[in-house]
């Protein structure tokens, strides 16, 4: 296989929780996730990952548990289904402190907290880390427990986008209309700090928020955060197309890849005006290696055991909405009109047969499926050279620019990754040999890359003649 090629992003995902690819993990005597909660288990893992030249860290988030007739399941409790998660905004503030190149990436809702507040706290940490900050945009987890927590409605899917679109302008108008780049003077000796003719009040009347002021923090390194975004609905393409820079895609069904790619790329070029290669698109994946193919294997059917049938219920209901505690497992698989709209795509994943090379047919194979693979579709099992050829020919037939480092053990996912998988990839030219840069913008697109190009939507908002 060729070797000339761009070498792919690597992130790296993980919860400020207990919970793993497959439920029940935590349990596994090598698994440190309990330790979830100390300043220690964030530090050693941002370390690593910087060592091995991993892109980003990326931090998800919920407010959402799985619920059994409408309160707090015990089992989830029990076994740390989806529960407990801590703020991972915090966490990445150490791990900025533990590391000088890694980007960090923390997981934020347009439905939870306001523009001006988002705004204010990840450019503060941009500027505390260098420039090394992106934010992974969510429209809001629709599920009834985050809508009982902060005493919500439900909104439908289409609205959702609707704030998210009014929310991301705000909020980029803040970014990079505030202040101008020489703003700052700090001038001593003439008590200045800053020139007031170029710090600027916003104004801002949307349909769902409105702004009149200054972002109170200087401008950081990046100005806006890189934006990433994950979503493949109409809505969530378009959204995508607009704003994000980089757009988490499943990679379970080649043919869906490639087709969600090719739809962002054009939308964002015939509609936004936007270059060819201005969105970068990441595949969540499972890699599980060893000195054999069989090792491998068995290490795989080894963690998947730690699952149970109950879990993968509770796990299935936190992402849909549908309880099947009860349900008969012989009955078949529930359709999508059935889920909340902010998870359609799990529930379509498995009722139209793409979750496995043999559809399952019933709610039992469904459940024993996801049981043993959680809710990622694209795994790579085998020695570091077999794993590389894998990757390499997924890259080949779909066109995406790298992956997102799901985890089963931590830290032994990311030690096996960066250990044994990386060096592999970079003889291949797969993977970057060192960071070339600082700032996360210039990891995914190229030393000079540090603030949005003149082309994006939020460029149009900054001072100055048009």
């Amino acid at each position: 296989m060729s070797t000339q090629r761009k070498p792919l992003t690597f992130g790296v995902i993980q919860g400020l929780s207990m919970s793993g690819l497959v439920t029940g993990i935590w349990a596994h005597p090598d698994n440190t996730s309990g330790e979830f909660l100390t300043l220690d288990y964030w530090t050693k893992m941002g370390r690593k990952l910087e060592e091995g030249g991993i892109d980003f860290l990326f931090l998800a988030d919920q407010f959402a548990y799985p619920l059994k007739n409408g309160t707090i399941a015990a089992r989830a409790v029990e076994d740390a289904v989806a529960f407990p998660m801590g703020d991972p905004l915090v966490a990445l503030s150490a791990i900025a402190s533990a590391t000088s190149r890694l980007g960090l990436v923390a997981t934020m809702s347009t439905m939870t907290e306001p523009p001006a507040h988002i705004a204010r706290r990840l450019s503060t940490l941009d500027s505390l880390s260098g420039g090394r900050i992106g934010w992974n945009i969510v429209t809001g987890v629709n599920q009834e427990s985050t809508t009982r927590l902060f005493g919500t409605a439900l909104r439908p899917h289409a609205e959702r986008y609707a704030i998210a679109d009014d929310f991301l302008e705000l909020v980029l108008k803040l970014w990079e209309g505030s202040w101008e780049d020489d703003a700052v003077v700090y001038d001593k000796a003439n008590r200045i700090y800053a020139d007031p003719a170029k710090v600027h009040e916003i104004k801002h009347e949307g349909p769902y928020f409105r702004c009149e002021g200054a972002l109170p923090v200087p401008p950081s390194p990046q100005r806006t955060p890189l934006l990433f975004q994950a979503g493949t609905s109409s809505a969530g393409r378009r959204f995508a197309a607009k704003y994000a820079e980089a757009v988490f895609i499943p990679g379970s069904h080649p043919e869906k890849a490639i087709a969600d790619i090719a739809a962002i790329r054009t939308l964002a070029q015939e509609e936004f005006g936007r270059d060819a290669d201005a969105i970068k698109f990441v595949c969540g994946a499972l890699f599980i290696t060893g000195d054999t193919a069989a090792e491998a294997v068995r290490r795989r059917e080894q963690m998947a055991g730690y699952s149970t049938l109950e879990s993968a219920k509770l796990e299935y209901a936190y992402h849909t909405g549908i309880e099947l505690t009860d349900a008969d497992m012989d009955k078949p698989i529930p359709g999508s009109r059935q889920a909340t709209d902010s998870a359609k795509s799990l529930v379509e994943k498995y009722a139209s047969g793409k979750g496995a090379k043999r559809q399952p047919q019933t709610i039992g194979e469904m459940l024993e499926h996801l049981r043993v693979h959680g809710t990622t579709g694209l795994g790579f099992v085998g020695t570091p050279e077999q794993i590389a050829d894998e990757v390499e020919e997924f890259v080949d037939r779909t066109g995406v620019d790298g992956f997102l480092i799901e985890p089963f053990t931590t830290p032994g996912t990311y030690d096996d990754f960066v250990d044994r998988i990386m060096p592999v990839l970079r003889e291949r030219g797969l993977a970057k040999t060192a960071y070339e840069s600082s700032t996360l913008r210039e990891h995914l697109f190229g030393a000079g890359r540090v603030t949005l190009p003149e082309n994006h939507v939020g460029a149009s908002f900054r001072p100055g003649p048009k």
